[in-house]
């Protein structure tokens, strides 16, 4: 598209929306023109992206150390006038500093409060650490000592102290150019040059909408499937393959070429944030939309929607995204032609809450929010003679769909899954009824803080929706609560809208982080990315992608010497910081790639102690669950620097022998909990022997009996000091229960010299 075409789409005083109200084929297209409401909007968000941006945060820069420079002028200040009195000139420097209208100066500068007292104490330190000045500035300090000179000629050279501290001072424009994020369509011209059309499938679940989008993309000579889960990606590539279109896989971990040779498919079914935004395609889809609100992925929806080079954008996921989509199309003068779809199969939330496990029916699936309620309910479950199936987030995907393919064969004994949202989307369940175990979900806001709130009827939806799948046995679906008072607030949360979506996540580039890094080549990455969000200027349709995972890498890995570029590649690594194991694991592949020594199958396989046996207990599947982890970080990495990770084969060859081997835990996961339980029983009831041996009364002196001290020594062998040492009590503890017993032989012995 040309330059001249792209003002006169932005400058057009309408937009041409059609809309389609059916299942199937489009039949009804109609025009309509935005409101007045619509170009207020519009224009409030513009005009506030154009004000005066927020106060920057100072307490980000972190002030440099100035080397004293020994050899300065020498002594030719002193030969010129005198030797400065220390004492008289901490006196002249702190009179500079209490003078406003140096402060009011140095805050034109760029020097606020803070910063003005940070420069302030580095520069008092150097001048009065300082062997020799120089002679110009030795100079003006003697005239002010002598009452010759005014105290505000100390100014300059004070700024120029500043800004050798705060290098940023000298380029804070060009820094907050590049960290203007207001127009983040530009980032793509090879979108900008071409026309796109936006096709916007609408609908909730079960409603046939990625289904249409995908007959599109199966029938166009070229395209793109973008979706949020390796599994749906892992779906599309296995459709296309079996439908006669030949198409590849491309996801963070895995590469899967159709063609022995290598050569590319015309299709591409790939993960959203491995999507490439300079290939061409006729056709490009873009799943679960909504999801461009995501505190921390929205950035890759962000930019699959505006910098996916394709003729046909087809976009499916909720129709609380429609306006929203429509909006930002129209900073790009692209037309959004929405086709909207009703749910194929009916579901209805009961009257009756299911209060207790014995109520449970073959086909439910019991929804958590909590891996520990997973264990506690499905213990239950078996208890009761009945098989379930799991599923949870962090299980690998393998082991997810041989969980599902359990529940879902009539011929197993398994009639019951209990699992987490995980089950919301990538996986085709035969569910009956959804029961909502709880209502209350651990999220983390945009700010990276972390919350305990009731979901959002978008979640509620999603996974309720999950119940009588069109494809399923079960045509109509029930969806209930676990406990009696959960059953209200649910049917107010389904009966609510869905919020309209409002903003887009961005997310800054390696390029814009190394451009910043140029102006200030001693911060730190961390840092470098705080400066930067601070700096930033977004328009009001965005916002800035929470970062606090990408600064937990960066900071872990701070001390280990890597160029910038590397440095930031490892840190947009998709690993879970609660696993401590896959922590460390990251933090030693960092410091051999630094060493330049190739991480090779098996330095990997002694590192996670490969081969690896079925777990014992939960404790072990959790484990085993950060292994796998740790070898889905070495193929991803494999993938960014091929010859430092070199055997991606041979990894992803022992990464599906481990799959199996959770999958064998998985399957056994009652046994699992049950051993884990006798464990801790069993160390209960160690530690209370223990204490009772502690607890004994020594024994009094008896006729021929010689009541000897031990020695000291011996007590380390004793049950109560094994059981500290291993950890089972601590001193404190054992103290505490001690104290405790003393009390209650103490009452019973009352209670019994009252009764005598």
């Amino acid at each position: 598209m040309s330059v001249n075409r792209c003002v006169y789409l932005l400058s057009r005083s309408h937009i041409r929306y059609r809309v389609c109200a059916s299942t199937a084929a489009v039949t009804n297209n109609t025009t309509l023109h935005p409101t007045r409401r619509t170009f207020e909007k519009l224009s409030s968000r513009h005009s506030n992206s154009n004000s005066s941006s927020r106060p920057l945060d100072t307490s980000l820069f972190v002030p440099l150390t100035v080397k004293s420079d020994e050899g300065g002028d020498g002594p030719v200040g002193e030969e010129l006038t005198q030797p400065l009195d220390k004492s008289e000139l901490l006196k002249v420097l702190n009179r500079f500093y209490k003078r406003k209208e140096m402060q009011k100066l140095a805050a034109d500068q760029g020097l606020d409060a803070r910063l003005f007292h940070q420069a302030f104490v580095s520069f008092r330190k150097y001048v009065l650490e300082m062997n020799s000045l120089n002679a110009d500035f030795h100079i003006i300090l003697s005239d002010i000592c002598c009452g010759a000179g005014h105290i505000d000629d100390i100014f300059p050279y004070f700024m120029r102290h500043a800004k050798q501290i705060f290098p940023m001072l000298d380029c804070m424009d060009d820094l907050r150019k590049i960290s203007d994020l207001r127009v983040p369509a530009n980032w793509y011209p090879e979108a900008r040059a071409i026309q796109r059309k936006i096709v916007f499938h609408a609908g909730p679940t079960n409603s046939g909408k990625t289904y249409h989008a995908i007959q599109r993309f199966l029938a166009a000579k070229s395209g793109v499937y973008c979706g949020p889960l390796k599994l749906l990606a892992h779906e599309i590539y296995e459709k296309s393959n079996d439908a006669g279109v030949p198409c590849d896989l491309v996801t963070g971990e895995e590469r899967i070429f159709v063609y022995p040779e290598g050569r590319l498919s015309g299709h591409i079914a790939s993960t959203i944030e491995m999507c490439s935004v300079t290939t061409p395609y006729e056709v490009a889809v873009i799943d679960e939309i909504q999801m461009i609100k995501d505190p921390a992925r929205g950035w890759a929806w962000t930019r699959a929607l505006l910098g996916l080079c394709a003729e046909e954008i087809h976009v499916c996921g909720e129709a609380a995204a429609v306006d929203f989509v429509t909006e930002l199309m129209y900073t790009t003068g692209e037309e959004v032609e929405v086709h909207n779809y009703k749910r194929l199969t009916p579901f209805s939330v009961s009257n009756h809450a299911v209060e207790s496990l014995d109520n449970l029916k073959p086909g439910d699936c019991i929804v958590c929010f909590s891996k520990n309620d997973i264990y506690s309910i499905s213990r239950q479950i078996e208890v009761r003679g009945l098989e379930c199936a799991v599923i949870y987030g962090s299980l690998p995907p393998g082991t997810k769909l041989a969980q599902a393919k359990k529940f879902n064969d009539p011929d197993d004994p398994c009639k019951i899954l209990v699992a987490t949202d995980a089950v919301g989307m990538g996986l085709n369940l035969s569910i009956r009824r959804i029961i909502f175990n709880s209502l209350v979900k651990p999220s983390v806001n945009e700010k990276g803080e972390k919350e305990l709130d009731t979901i959002s009827t978008s979640q509620a939806l999603q996974i309720a929706g999950r119940a009588g799948r069109f494809s399923s046995v079960f045509k109509e679906g029930e969806v209930t609560t676990m406990q009696r008072d959960d059953l209200p607030v649910l049917k107010e949360i389904l009966g609510k809208p869905v919020d309209p979506i409002e903003t887009a996540g961005l997310h800054p580039t390696a390029e814009q982080i190394e451009i910043f890094a140029y102006h200030l080549p001693q911060a730190t990455l961390s840092n470098l990315i705080d400066i930067f969000v601070s700096l930033a200027q977004v328009d009001g349709l965005y916002f800035v992608c929470n970062i606090d995972d990408f600064k937990f890498l960066a900071d872990m890995i701070q001390h280990i010497p890597l160029n910038l570029r590397t440095r930031y590649v490892f840190c947009t690594a998709p690993i879970n910081k609660k696993q401590a194991f896959v922590c460390t694991s990251f933090l030693k592949f960092a410091r051999q790639f630094s060493r330049d020594e190739p991480l090779t199958f098996n330095w990997v396989c002694r590192h996670v102690n490969w081969p690896l046996v079925p777990p014992k207990n939960i404790k072990d599947l959790v484990h085993l669950e950060a292994v796998h982890d740790v070898l889905d970080l070495y193929l991803w990495l494999s993938y960014r620097f091929m010859d430092m990770f070199p055997d991606a084969n041979l990894i992803r060859d022992i990464q599906k022998e481990l799959d199996g081997i959770i999958q064998v835990g998985v399957r056994n996961i009652t046994w699992l909990i049950r051993a884990t339980e006798d464990q801790c029983a069993s160390a209960e009831n160690t530690a209370s022997i223990g204490l009772a041996v502690l607890d004994t009364p020594p024994l009094r002196r008896g006729r021929g009996t010689k009541n000897q001290r031990k020695d000291p020594r011996a007590t380390d062998s004793s049950l109560s000091s094994r059981l500290v040492r291993d950890g089972l009590l601590t001193k404190e503890l054992l103290q505490q229960l001690q104290r405790e017993w003393v009390r209650e032989q103490n009452e019973v012995q009352l209670n019994s010299d009252m009764f005598m």
